[in-house]
């Protein structure tokens, strides 16, 4: 059968795996999930709207930080809102357009959390380990090109994996997850060889690991190399406190999806735990970075009691 052919018979109305929920506690799910999305949502995006009205978080390190809440609120919307509508509608079918643009958001998520990472990682390094020299070094100049690194090699390299994607003949109509991504995609394909997209994707993974774990890694023992040696200086030890954040949110990340990925070399491990796993990696940063971020950063706290202090007195 001809490539043409195959296409012919392509049905983009796809169907999708579905989560084994009992019937009784299904609303409770979807009820849980939903609290969860609107939790997350509001608490990202009241960090970054502290970050772009209050002049307090008007500084390099915040306008790195804006680019976090961003990613997570790509990363949760792009999984649960369809997760939880296929848990209340038993559809599971979706459009294949609508699949492979979830499937690039999920990506972009997983690139912008070791990207974004590292360049507030720099900005610390810079800030602890250079003071004097960090305004000068850290200009809207320099800060531009960190952040449009961070994003633009992210997208750079997700849109090459997409575009070695696209090149493959779909004859399959079931994706094998509750969700779009790109291994899932190419199990669409007729048999053909992928070892291109294999070798890319497999490359692509140990790559971003490579450079944000480097990065990171250089910063941090530079940063506790400086806070050993300056035992007397309290601003050394008060600046690294400001990097325990990025560092608890590279751990959970790291461990979450390493977690998921040993749950697909297990046979014993049930199905609907394996697609749990696939899921967490999209929900537990987006609904936690706030909560860390919020706490372990005083100048966020102070600038919302401001803006709630403000509030107050607007309503007496």
């Amino acid at each position: 059968m001809t490539g043409q052919a195959l296409n012919q018979t392509f049905s983009y109305h796809l169907q999708i795996a579905s989560l084994d929920i009992p019937t009784p506690v299904t609303y409770i799910v979807f009820i849980i999930g939903l609290l969860l999305y609107l939790f997350s949502v509001f608490c990202n995006l009241t960090i970054m709207l502290l970050i772009i009205t209050q002049q307090l978080l008007h500084k390099p390190m915040f306008y790195i930080l804006f680019s976090l809440p961003l990613n997570d609120l790509i990363g949760i919307s792009s999984i649960l809102p369809r997760v939880l509508a296929d848990i209340v509608t038993q559809t599971h079918t979706v459009y294949y357009p609508t699949c492979v643009f979830q499937a690039f958001l999920c990506h972009m998520y997983g690139g912008g959390v070791l990207f974004i990472l590292a360049a507030m990682s720099i900005d610390r390094y810079l800030a602890i380990c250079k003071p004097l020299q960090y305004p000068s070094i850290m200009t809207p100049f320099t800060l531009c090109v960190i952040i449009s690194v961070a994003w633009g090699l992210d997208l750079a390299l997700i849109l090459i994996l997409f575009a070695l994607q696209a090149r493959s003949t779909r004859c399959k109509t079931y994706i094998e997850n509750v969700f779009c991504n790109n291994p899932s995609l190419l199990r669409l394909s007729c048999g053909e060889d992928l070892t291109v997209n294999n070798i890319y994707g497999l490359a692509l993974t140990a790559n971003m690991q490579i450079i944000s774990v480097g990065i990171q890694l250089f910063s941090y023992i530079k940063i506790i190399i400086i806070c050993v040696s300056n035992r007397q200086s309290d601003t050394s030890s008060k600046a690294a406190k400001t990097c325990v954040a990025q560092i608890v949110t590279f751990i959970l990340f790291e461990f979450i999806g390493t977690f998921e990925i040993l749950s697909y070399r297990f046979e014993n491990i049930p199905p609907n735990a394996k697609k749990l796993c696939g899921i967490m990696i999209f929900i537990v940063l987006p609904v936690v970075n706030p909560i860390i971020h919020g706490m372990k950063t005083k100048d966020i706290q102070t600038a919302w009691f401001m803006v709630m202090r403000k509030k107050k007195v607007a309503f007496k």
